[in-house]
């Protein structure tokens, strides 16, 4: 009970303060790839970064409770055909709460505790919070956290006054950012971000994208 009631309670401050530190940044810190980070409010994240890790991570975000049930499905079925393969279906919700509150790696036990956590930060929360905290923690290079890191380590800028290809280059790195390298810009990189990049003109003017970013 006393695990429980404290768990609540710093969730529910995390709807207003960011995380002090995460297993993750910890593990980069312990592991010798640095911990580089600056928290940034989202008012301030220039509007392309907001929408540029929607579109190339969930582009159903404003519309799902946490969960995009037929992806999930999808994703179940190709595991069983190809056990060597692992495909993933984590939403935008389920990965901030894997990032704030578990620690990498696939286990049943992490994955209910995930559902768990997605299910109560979107309760709490709210999605545009959901998308902050995101922004702000995300690992997008080795070392490197959130949208205001990865601006001044790749562009030598804040993340304020990225350009839409600076922001779909940066969310291009996010399935997997110690892979995938923004500088020198990868062929993996340049080809996702104009995907990308053409996305983000399809998605724009959808008015429940536009609640999530303003």
């Amino acid at each position: 009970l006393i695990i429980f009631i404290s768990h609540l309670t710093y969730l529910i401050l995390l709807k207003w303060i960011f995380p002090p530190v995460t297993i993750t940044q910890l593990s980069s810190l312990i592991n010798g790839e640095g911990l580089s980070r600056n928290y940034m409010r989202i008012k301030k994240i220039d509007k392309d970064m907001r929408l540029a890790v929607i579109a190339s991570e969930d582009q159903l975000f404003p519309d799902h409770n946490g969960f995009d049930w037929k992806s999930i499905t999808k994703a179940i079925e190709y595991n069983k055909r190809k056990p060597g393969r692992v495909r993933g279906a984590s939403t935008l919700s389920q990965q901030t709460a894997k990032n704030v509150f578990l620690w990498q790696g696939r286990s049943w036990i992490r994955k209910g505790l995930e559902v768990y956590f997605t299910a109560m930060i979107e309760l709490i929360w709210g999605k545009q919070r959901i998308l902050e905290v995101y922004l702000n923690i995300a690992e997008m290079g080795e070392g490197i956290y959130g949208a205001e890191a990865a601006a001044q380590a790749y562009y030598g800028k804040s993340a304020s006054s990225l350009s839409r290809k600076e922001a779909a280059q940066i969310a291009a790195c996010l399935p997997n950012p110690k892979k995938y390298k923004v500088k020198p810009v990868s062929k993996y990189v340049a080809s996702r971000s104009r995907w990308i990049i053409r996305q983000m003109n399809h998605l724009e003017p959808d008015p429940d994208v536009q609640k999530v970013i303003d």
